[in-house]
């Protein structure tokens, strides 16, 4: 009996859709279910007639593989993957690949990696992005660890990926948790752009008063335009189509305002507040899906809290407008945000990221693929140090163009009482960033004056510390430069983001 050449472990409908996606671009392929009925299902239904092998034990699956075997695990992150992995390893060889495709930890990845390369396993920890149907037409790949295992499963990921102008929607990301960490960024990224659409959304549902149809016709006329043409506006487009049969009513007006979340995103913000980068935007997003969750809280709040009377008196065409231009501006922002967060994890754990090629790889297949993806690559393709998105010419001249509509926007927001977190974060982002003077000279101050922390002047180098309580002129005069000991880093506020107050 000839041999396959892959191997999936997992038949949720994303592994039954990667593994068909992997039959039908010429690789036949093993599956195998922890449950044989999920195995039976598959076979006699979405794998019938195709080159499908079906196993019930690891040992029979593990068998059924050609050398190097390629195995692609699509089951719940966490210890389920450790599980599977244990399983497998009594009966693989030297040199044969485990593939992680689910939503891991990047630091699970890792040390997977750890663990298993020293016994002569080759392990790739990869994001997929693309949801069910991009799993099933091409989803975006983005496979981290070594780079003699992708050689090996480079063929099958560049006939599986979504296709682009450009090439293939897969590179090669970096050692270790590369992969994973990528996904992971990718995903926060997501959730702000999903709630800053949703914030649109309020805005012109709630203050410009746009019916269901209306809205329809909005992000229609928005997803035809350079800057918000995308997945995302496409299908919120759509939802606004469809019409509850059981009250005629848009279907999204019926769903419960209770967003739930999967641990990317959170994820995300707490590797930026290790970095010490700030994505205002992404975080925005996550707590607004928890603030969503208190969902009887706020209902009754909602009764003994009030907020603005006042309505919308503007012209609605013109709002419409400065909404999408809104919109624009702190995507924007958002993405600048990841691709920073990138940048610094890829100096922190040595994985020397491309972001322009990262950029390209998101052009198709997954869930934040976006038009202006473009000029994100080549914004990085141009500058590969780029410090910000924001100092990028094209971006950079776009804010400026568009920041009174983005600033008018949030003050009818205030105005009405509508909460635009995702928004009001992105604005805030640029107006700090653009800024050459914060008052965290005042923060410093506070934390010299309760914790001695010192404090480094304006006008002469070296770090002080001022006794306060002193207010005589000459103990001001005598604040004396104190040279920072080894076992006090936290003195150094902008270089130690995790110091202790």
């Amino acid at each position: 009996m000839a041999l396959q050449s892959f191997g999936v472990i997992g038949l949720a409908v994303m592994g039954e859709n990667l593994a068909l996606n992997v039959e039908r671009n010429g690789f036949p392929i093993s599956v195998y279910n922890r449950t044989s009925e999920k195995t039976d299902a598959f076979m006699q239904t979405r794998a019938q007639g195709k080159n499908v092998v079906a196993t019930y034990t690891i040992k029979d699956f593990v068998a059924s593989l050609e050398r190097p075997r390629r195995i692609l695990i699509m089951v719940k992150a966490g210890a389920p993957v450790d599980a599977v992995i244990q399983e497998l390893k009594p009966f693989l060889e030297e040199g044969d690949i485990i593939i992680d495709g689910g939503n891991s930890l990047y630091e699970d990845t890792a040390r997977r990696t750890r663990e298993l390369e020293p016994e002569g396993f080759r392990f790739i920890g990869m994001g997929v992005s693309g949801g069910e149907e991009g799993a099933l037409n091409g989803p975006s790949l983005m496979p981290g660890g070594t780079t003699s295992s992708y050689e090996y499963l480079e063929p099958i990921f560049t006939k599986i990926a979504a296709q682009v102008d450009d090439g293939a929607c897969v590179t090669y990301i970096g050692p270790g948790g590369a992969g994973h960490y990528v996904k992971m960024v990718h995903n926060g990224i997501e959730y702000g752009d999903m709630q800053l659409i949703a914030e649109a959304y309020d805005l012109l549902k709630n203050a410009a008063g746009l019916n269901s149809q209306q809205l329809q016709e909005v992000f229609t006329e928005w997803n035809t335009t350079d800057e918000l043409n995308s997945y995302l506006i496409e299908i919120t487009a759509d939802i606004f189509k469809y019409i509850d049969p059981d009250t005629d009513k848009a279907l999204v007006e019926m769903i419960l305002d209770a967003a739930g979340q999967k641990g990317t995103g959170r994820w995300t913000v707490q590797s930026a507040l290790e970095l010490g980068v700030c994505i205002p935007t992404i975080t925005a997003a996550v707590n607004a899906r928890i603030m969503s969750s208190y969902k009887q809280e706020r209902v009754a709040a909602s009764e003994v809290l009030t907020g603005p009377t006042a309505k919308f008196t503007g012209d609605v065409s013109t709002f419409v407008t400065q909404i999408r231009d809104a919109l624009y501006c702190s995507k924007i922002c958002s993405y600048a945000q990841g691709m920073a967060l990138l940048s610094s994890a890829s100096k922190a754990y040595s994985y020397e990221l491309n972001l322009s090629e990262i950029s390209r790889i998101w052009k198709g297949g997954c869930i934040i693929r976006a038009g202006f993806l473009n000029k994100i690559k080549s914004a990085f393709n141009d500058n590969p140090e780029l410090p910000n998105l924001l100092l990028a010419p094209e971006f950079k001249q776009t804010i400026l163009d568009r920041q009174g509509a983005w600033r008018e926007v949030l003050s009818q927001a205030a105005l009405l009482g509508i909460p635009v977190p995702a928004f009001s974060a992105s604005l805030d982002y640029f107006d700090s960033y653009r800024r050459d003077r914060l008052p965290q000279n005042l923060t410093q101050a506070q934390r010299d004056y309760f914790g001695a922390h010192t404090y480094e002047r304006v006008d002469k180098s070296g770090f002080f510390h001022t006794e306060w309580t002193k207010f005589s002129e000459e103990s001001v005069q005598t604040s004396t430069p104190r040279p920072l000991q080894a076992q006090e880093p936290e003195k150094v506020a902008h270089t130690s983001a995790g110091a202790a107050e």
